[in-house]
């Protein structure tokens, strides 16, 4: 059972395509379990976020595997195949666990460095695993590729270049009202993506925020926040009073996740009738799909920032220097993480084949007692200890030697290796322990699912 990656985020498609693949809350549960239905998956993970969808599945099969996702997705989109193709990018095995890592380290994200991405995927594995969708290789990437993460923020600066695409949004819209400070901002959506909107706001000096959002409940819990964990001036508000908010704000950030516009045009024509002075009203919209109707970026006194927008900021960039160095940590990390996993491979092997040893001295045992019934129980126990200290001595250094070349370039061929030498059958490892195996990349994948960019199905990230 091998990783299998496809994905679509702002580095393979334009946004008009990210807004009809979006994934959301409520699709994810039941996108998962089709899959899960699938003949060739046995796990999955769906990574979802403002920039990309990314499926990670436990295959038995490659190409059936690809054929039966790439479906599934089709469907969801509503995305016919080639346009769905054009777009996406797979990796599989090792190089599916080394763009996971580099997501988690902030290398592929929008902006670079940002840290919501490490809990974007703990919440795709969190999704995951309360469906019994990930079993033991997706909780063991999962996991590794957070690790990953920590590392790179803690022994790298590459998070320097802004918290996420929240700060650069706001750094956007001050230059086009001036400094946030003493300003009253409307945060629409209290999810993830609203609470690093209000902990942005409240860094930057906003002296209120409104939160609205269709659940009240969940409102009132953002705005409590704010007031007691960051100190701002906080109220939250019914989703009919959009309007009426946004006429008191002087920056909207929407983040709802919704599908289809929830900022109309009416809403703000009647917003900009009742906003005092002639200052304009920017409105960050990083939404996936757009929270804000197209047309209201043609209204005059208003300035709408959106994903596309910042997918062109110089500032979503970190300093080479700190790109480079974690780029450093994820190839130590994955060679790690691939040596554990060929460790992994040979473990349930080496086990089976001690247990074959052990059901040869018990069967050669059962056979002196057979010719010499008449054996004192003290000379057949030290029959017993002595044939058993044999048959360790001689298993020993193989089976350490063994382990420690699995860990190398090349090392699962030593774990069929010995299922050869030893005759084991091929499900007697199995029966020991259950490896997790991720396989070296096997034949050309672009025959059937081809990468947006020259290189990504050899596993690069931009």
């Amino acid at each position: 059972m091998s990783v299998l990656l496809v994905g679509i985020s702002h580095r393979s498609a334009p946004v008009a395509v990210l807004e009809k693949i979006a994934i959301t809350e409520t699709d994810r549960p039941k996108l998962t379990d089709k899959m899960l239905a699938s003949t060739h998956v046995s796990e999955a993970m769906i990574v979802s976020t403002c920039n990309r969808i990314e499926v990670y599945a436990v295959v038995d099969a490659f190409h059936p595997a690809l054929g039966e996702i790439g479906e599934l997705l089709t469907k969801h989109s509503g995305l016919p195949l080639p346009e769905l193709t054009k777009h996406a990018y797979v990796r599989y095995a090792e190089a599916a666990a080394e763009h996971l890592f580099a997501v988690s380290s902030g290398l592929d994200s929008m902006v670079v460095g940002e840290q919501q991405i490490l809990s974007q995927i703990r919440a795709a594995y969190a999704a995951a695993d309360s469906q019994q969708a990930a079993g033991r290789t997706l909780h063991e990437l999962a996991q590794h590729a957070l690790r990953v993460g920590k590392r790179v923020h803690s022994e790298t600066g590459i998070d320097r270049a802004g918290a996420s695409v929240v700060s650069v949004a706001l750094d956007r819209a001050a230059a086009v009202q001036g400094a946030l400070a003493g300003r009253t901002a409307l945060v629409l959506g209290a999810g993830a993506m609203g609470g690093l909107a209000v902990a942005q706001l409240a860094r930057g000096g906003a002296v209120k925020v409104i939160v609205v959002n269709r659940t009240l409940e969940k409102a009132q819990r953002l705005a409590n926040t704010a007031t007691t964990m960051h100190g701002v001036e906080a109220e939250a508000i019914e989703m009919d009073r959009l309007a009426e908010a946004m006429a008191a704000a002087d920056v909207v950030i929407t983040c709802t996740g919704a599908v289809g516009a929830v900022v109309t045009l009416a809403d703000v024509h009647r917003a900009l009738s009742a906003r005092p002075g002639a200052e304009e009203l920017v409105i960050c919209d990083l939404g996936l799909p757009r929270d804000v109707d197209h047309a209201v970026a043609g209204l005059p006194g208003v300035t709408v920032i959106d994903i596309e927008t910042l997918q062109r900021d110089p500032s979503a960039g970190a300093a080479a220097d700190d790109t480079a160095a974690a780029r450093t940590i994820v190839a130590d990390e994955l060679s790690k993480y691939l040596a554990g996993q060929r460790m992994a491979e040979v473990t349930p092997t080496v086990a089976a084949l001690r247990q074959m040893a052990a059901d040869v001295v018990e069967a050669e045992l059962l056979r002196l007692d057979s010719r010499l019934p008449g054996l004192e129980s003290t000379e057949r126990d030290e029959v017993a200890r002595t044939v058993r200290r044999v048959v360790d001595k001689l298993l020993h250094a193989p089976t350490v030697r063994v382990k420690q070349l699995a860990s190398t370039p090349g090392g699962d061929s030593y774990a069929e290796a010995l299922r050869e030498l030893f005759e084991l059958k091929p499900g007697a490892a199995q029966a020991v322990a259950a490896p997790m195996e991720i396989s070296a990349l096997q034949g050309e994948l672009a025959d059937d699912f081809t990468a947006a960019h020259p290189g990504d199905e050899q596993g690069h990230t931009a």
